[in-house]
């Protein structure tokens, strides 16, 4: 990915119209993924079987129950967080490995600089993006409400301004310890693994630098980045759609005392269809549009 000739406003553009695009089609899978990681199983509750079942099985449902379009829920603020989130991470993580290195290093930049600089990146964009992360979150864990019960939330900027009057400007950071760990790590997990995947496959004799190797390096930072941070995605989207928890730790332990271990990894089929798919995509489109321009 690194092309010294691209400024950093350059990078930025190219990086957030390819994150808004990849969100965009893989918000379905998104959305379903949330709703199976906020399901919570009721202890000693051997009878009612769970409302979401699956990935297929979920979206199915949230179509049939909410309309097709709901499968969409929070795709504005969706938007919005990939604007900030998507340009500020990826735009920023060449200048930050630069900066790590010097700027006079010659050669193959170390894999530990590498996950160094993704981490930083990661951690600073998403503190600036995490209101949009919070209403993202809060509109997709929104399922049909009985005849009679009025919605929390009209649209993105009535969410925004609803969560503001009545949890204060504050609240619009929720869960932001878990959101910087979980982005931090999966931020690192893709830019370093998708940077290291790609330098790998250009050393094997027949490869280069073209839309097959995108690919490929693009799952593998999906894959590796749904193995490391599931655990803390799940902690996150409990936090951000559950105003219950009184903090991170809170959160971790009662979700494992009722749960269990295997509760952290709710959800993980759907999440790495959707963060294998949203990084082919992305990646995919960031190259293309880099070509392009």
């Amino acid at each position: 990915m690194a092309d010294l000739k691209f400024s950093f406003a350059e990078t930025f553009l190219c990086s957030a119209f390819a994150a808004c695009f990849a969100e965009f089609c893989t918000i379905p899978l998104d959305t379903a993924k949330v709703r199976l990681q906020l399901q919570k199983k009721a202890v000693g509750d051997e009878v009612n079987l769970p409302k979401y079942r699956g990935l297929m099985g979920t979206m199915a449902t949230i179509a049939k129950e909410e309309r097709l379009s709901a499968l969409w829920k929070g795709i504005v603020a969706g938007l919005h967080r990939q604007c900030i989130y998507g340009g500020l991470r990826i735009g920023l993580y060449e200048p930050v490995k630069t900066l790590l290195v010097g700027a006079d290093y010659v050669g193959d930049i170390p894999l530990y600089q590498k996950i160094i600089a993704a981490l930083l990146t990661g951690a600073l964009a998403i503190t600036v993006a995490n209101p949009t992360d919070l209403v993202k979150v809060r509109l997709q864990a929104e399922g049909k409400f009985p005849a009679g019960i009025a919605r929390r939330y009209y649209g993105t900027l009535d969410a925004y301004y609803t969560i503001v009057r009545e949890e204060g400007l504050a609240a619009l950071w929720t869960g932001l310890g878990p959101n910087i760990a979980r982005n931090a790590i999966v931020n690192a997990a893709e830019l370093a693994s998708y940077d290291q995947v790609k330098q790998t496959i250009l050393k094997i004799p027949g490869f280069s630098d073209n839309v097959l190797t995108h690919l490929l390096a693009g799952l593998g930072a999906g894959f590796f980045a749904v193995c490391i941070g599931s655990p803390i995605d799940v902690v996150k989207s409990r936090m951000m759609g559950d105003s219950g928890y009184k903090n991170t730790l809170d959160c971790f332990i009662r979700t494992l005392r009722n749960e269990g271990f295997l509760a952290f990894y709710k959800g993980f089929v759907p999440n790495f269809t959707r963060l294998g798919s949203w990084n082919v995509v992305m990646f995919l489109t960031l190259e293309q549009v880099r070509s392009a321009v």
